[in-house]
């Protein structure tokens, strides 16, 4: 039988910060979500993948080279491949993430993603 998912309640069940939490797949793309806080990636850049962030709580920024964006609770967006970008992530931000799988990595996530999770 194909079971839902409750997005608040996945997010709401991980313990620690900024672990990720695969909750999905779409064709080729991964669903995670993941619970950061007092955090700035470095920039980097998606060379084969579109990204989309979604806040589920809280808020946070995506910085790109001529500034920021800033989210809140139900704004997405979606950044396209090829776009050097960094989240910022001052406050406790619950957020999901969709992309390509293979897309993350230790790089470009601080070290806190591995394939295991």
């Amino acid at each position: 039988m194909i079971e839902k998912v409750n997005i608040k309640e996945k997010v709401n069940s991980i313990n620690e910060l900024f672990s990720y939490m695969r909750i999905g797949t779409l064709n080729n793309h991964m669903i995670n979500v993941l619970q950061a806080e007092n955090r700035t990636l470095d920039f980097h850049i998606h060379e084969e993948s579109d990204e989309l962030f979604y806040c589920i709580e809280g808020e946070f920024d995506i910085e790109f080279e001529d500034g920021l964006t800033h989210l809140v609770e139900n704004d997405f967006i979606i950044i396209p491949k090829g776009v050097k970008h960094r989240p910022v992530c001052k406050k406790l931000v619950k957020c999901l993430l969709i992309e390509v799988e293979g897309t993350l990595n230790k790089s470009n996530t601080g070290g806190t993603y591995s394939e295991s999770d």
